[in-house]
């Protein structure tokens, strides 16, 4: 008889692994989700990416999206009545309480080699840091934040300019095949403790954390690629900056100076480095090609961009 899966998740990373489960030969019984939020300027009511992707493929399963768990009685009674032998966990957004983690085994699928990297942004906070390598783990969970025993783990090599919606791709697929992985061979892993001597944090992603200047064009370009899918990058002045390559790192330039105008891009000289930028956008403009952006400011080679 199959092993019956309780699925917890709510982004689109949760739903690559879901998918995978449901090709699987485990059969899954439910899912709890995040509630639907309201979104954008009209503040529209949407249900979170794993239970659209639910709606839109007609998967006939109880959908569950508690505001809370803890204390939470009649979601600890719908867990308990859909028996499972496992509840997975992925990006679902909130931490469960001992009374759910007490029903069946809890694995999580956490974007970081623990112990690294617990906590709310840790795709984008390995960006950040200029890891050379990233990865999954599947973890025992328990009371603490992403603190549980480790059951398995998967390297992912971070190229020079992957972004952070490609590295979300990759490792929503690693931690898909890890996900079955661990299951299949469950009986038959020995848990290993986190090193707490190694633990590090990563925060939650707030809009203010996409302000950038132009001191530094390696720690410019490394929040780019953390933050370009949201919140993206912008300067004092609200103007977004897209599509940016780093050119080199050691030069010293006067903060914000066009050091070049070409035919498709621009190159921006930092304290420390220069980049080349392809787009910008003002506030509440769209999104313009660079060189068409300057030449509309009326600058030129030698003026600053702020």
């Amino acid at each position: 008889m199959s092993k019956r899966i309780l699925f917890m998740g709510t982004p689109d990373y949760a739903t690559t692994i879901f998918k995978e489960l449901l090709d699987s030969n485990y059969e899954v019984v439910g899912l709890f989700t995040q509630p639907d939020k309201p979104v954008g300027r009209k503040q529209i009511l949407t249900p979170p990416h794993i239970k659209q992707f639910c709606i839109d493929e007609k998967i006939n399963l109880p959908i569950y999206q508690p505001l809370k768990l803890k204390n939470n009685e009649e979601a600890k009674k719908q867990i308990e009545d859909l028996k499972p032998d496992f509840i997975i966990v992925a990006a679902y957004g909130q931490i469960l309480p001992k009374e759910i983690l007490d029903i069946a085994p809890c694995i999580n699928l956490h974007a970081s080699l623990l112990p690294k990297y617990r906590g709310a942004s840790p795709i984008q906070e390995s960006l950040l840091n200029d890891d050379k390598f990233t990865g999954v783990t599947s973890m025992l969970m328990e009371e603490g934040l992403d603190s549980g025993d480790i059951l398995a783990l998967q390297y992912l090599k971070i190229t020079h300019n992957m972004e952070v919606l490609e590295a979300f791709e990759k490792l929503s697929q690693i931690a898909a095949k890890l996900t079955i992985l661990t299951l299949d061979n469950f009986e038959n892993i020995k848990p290993l403790k986190q090193n707490e001597s190694d633990v590090s944090f990563c925060k939650k992603i707030k809009k203010e954390d996409g302000l950038v200047n132009f001191l530094n064009a390696k720690k410019l370009y490394l929040k780019y690629k953390a933050y370009s899918f949201w919140p993206g990058i912008f300067l004092e002045s609200e103007l977004k900056l897209k599509d940016i390559e780093l050119i080199e790192e050691n030069s010293n330039n006067n903060l914000g100076i066009i050091l070049e105008i070409n035919k498709d891009f621009i190159v921006i000289g930092c304290k420390k480095g220069s980049l080349k930028i392809k787009t910008l956008q003002a506030p509440s403009k769209k999104a313009i090609n660079a060189v068409d952006y300057v030449r509309g400011q009326r600058l030129e080679v030698g003026s600053v961009l702020i």
